[in-house]
């Protein structure tokens, strides 16, 4: 039996030091190198899918666009695979009162000497902890929120920065109190300019491996696209990643080994979002965070969709590609992109060249996760065409959880209205109700010259519920899946009856609503 191919260094910015570990296998998971390896057991092993948030750390990288130049994420490393920070910085709870390159107010009596970062000492004056266990991943939420987030976080941005935190005994609200107190704390500041010359270090290494391995590493991640292609190309039974949030459940729950991974986040082209009078087009590289942010720019009624796609550490690990690509029947991205009328573009490294073809996102697949894709080509860009004129368009996802829960049904609706009110044209995209991600064509096509009334939208219900026969599953039963198929089409006509008249929609209304109600809780030791 062939040895696999081994795996180039793996390098990282901790504590302002750039570490080394060698000989990580190419399906090591982050988690894993942290508590086995490196005996940092602060960072916790949960649920182990990304769910809980007890792994919870965080990466920096330089972007020009972030404040002090750097970005920072809070990511799950149970299902972040080790390799994935390579030329990154990384922070486990372990740092935060040990990391030079965090400067505090409050000077230190020794160079050893740990202070309380303000994430970790507002949890204590909020009594945020009980047994403890989940309280390592709710500090790294809070302290990329502390240096990444607003001044002064209100109670919605704490929640929204938490939304991939599970506690189960303390109780949220010291956990969101202490979020929104931390910067009365004495101030802790980052030491920016440092940071970027250890992470430009790191990349001239980086480079120099690169140009050492060639092809011959177990774990390659191109930077640019013909390399990234002509790695496909010459290994077309490597496993292709971008942020692992599902293939991390691959290695962690079903146990599956991989020899050869091919990592497309390096790729430049692949990390870039283009928006123009046209529409937008996102690379598959791209985070779902950023990518769905670029997405609510051109549509704003698209953001309560958009903040229920899983929680935080996952939108900034995961990527639209991924999501596309993988073709997953509940993958919340498809319904939408396919009712804002997406199309993909797959390309491959043949004859020397690289070659490309665009198709409509809904024809990239076959049946139950199979795709178009053929074994050397990768899917490099989505395109998503401006809004038009008269477009009306709403994305609805029901679960049993509101965040950080897998869709029930996605059902996302596109109607364009002439000036009497009659159909012009339409495009539906539904999620949970096929073993594919699927276009509504025939429920469409009975909705053209029609007038949108509160008839037509039960109408076009009932076309839903007969265009599909979903399953019943531990998410919801066939029956429950074909009653919201029916339903959301009228919530879709009170929304436009409400944007007519000027009036809240309902979503509007129930966002308000969780945050009048998150504003009026007492503050921890207030009479309740």
């Amino acid at each position: 039996m062939t040895a696999p191919n081994p795996t180039q260094p793996l390098r990282f910015v901790r504590r302002a030091k750039v570490v080394q570990v060698d000989h990580v296998p190419a399906d090591r998971t982050l988690l894993d190198l942290l508590r086995e390896d490196l005996h940092q057991c602060g960072t916790k092993e949960g649920c182990g899918s990304g769910d809980c948030g007890a792994c919870v750390v965080v990466t920096g990288e330089a972007d020009a666009h972030a404040p002090g130049g750097v970005k920072l994420r809070a990511v799950n490393s149970c299902i972040r695979l080790a390799h994935s920070v390579n030329g990154l910085a990384l922070w486990t709870v372990e740092d935060l009162g040990l990391d030079p390159l965090l400067q505090g107010s409050q000077p230190r009596t020794s160079p050893a000497a740990q202070l309380a970062h303000p994430a970790q000492q507002a949890m204590v004056d909020a009594h945020g902890s009980q047994c403890g266990f989940c309280t390592p991943g709710f500090v790294m939420s809070l302290f990329a929120l502390y240096h990444q987030g607003p001044a002064q976080p209100t109670r919605h941005q704490a929640q929204q920065a938490l939304s991939g935190n599970l506690c189960r005994c303390t109780g949220y609200r010291p956990i969101v109190q202490a979020a929104c107190a931390m910067h009365q704390q004495p101030k802790v500041s980052m030491d920016s300019t440092r940071l970027l010359q250890l992470l430009e270090q790191l990349r001239h290494l980086n480079r120099a491996d690169q140009a050492d391995s060639a092809h011959g590493s177990a774990y390659q991640a191109p930077t640019d696209l013909p390399a990234l292609l002509a790695a496909r190309a010459a290994a077309p039974q490597a496993l292709v990643v971008a942020g692992t949030t599902d293939v991390g459940l691959w290695i962690s729950k079903q146990l599956k080994t991989y020899q050869a991974v091919l990592d497309i986040t390096r790729c430049q082209p692949l990390q870039q979002i283009q928006s123009s009078s046209g529409g937008l087009r996102i690379g598959a590289a791209v985070p779902l965070q950023e990518a769905y942010a670029a997405l609510v720019a051109q549509r704003p009624q698209l953001a309560a969709y958009a903040d229920r796609f899983a929680g935080l550490p996952v939108r900034q690990s995961g990527t639209l590609g991924g999501n596309v690509a993988n073709g997953s029947p509940i993958g919340d991205s498809m319904p939408l992109l396919i009712a804002l009328n997406a199309t993909v573009t797959l390309m491959a490294w043949r004859d020397g060249q690289a070659v490309a073809r665009t198709m409509a996102l809904e024809s990239m697949y076959l049946g139950y996760r199979k795709t178009v894709l053929a074994p050397d080509e990768l899917l490099t860009h989505i395109d998503i065409p401006a809004p038009a004129p008269a477009e009306f368009s709403r994305a609805y996802k029901v679960s049993k959880r509101f965040e950080d829960d897998i869709s029930a049904v996605a059902l996302a609706l596109c109607l364009e209205l002439d000036a009497l009110g009659t159909v012009c044209a339409a495009r539906i995209g539904a999620g949970g109700v096929a073993a594919t991600p699927a276009r509504a064509s025939a429920s469409e096509s009975a909705l053209i010259g029609k007038s949108w009334s509160l008839a037509t939208a039960r109408a076009l219900g009932e076309a839903l519920a007969a265009e599909f026969s979903p399953l019943s599953d531990l998410r919801a039963s066939a029956d429950y899946r074909r009653h919201l198929l029916r339903t959301l089409p009228e919530r879709l006509w009170h929304e436009w009856q409400a944007q007519q008249q000027g009036r809240p929609t309902p979503l509007a209304l129930e966002a308000a609503d969780a945050r009048t109600l998150g504003a009026a809780l007492p503050a921890w030791g207030d009479a309740a």
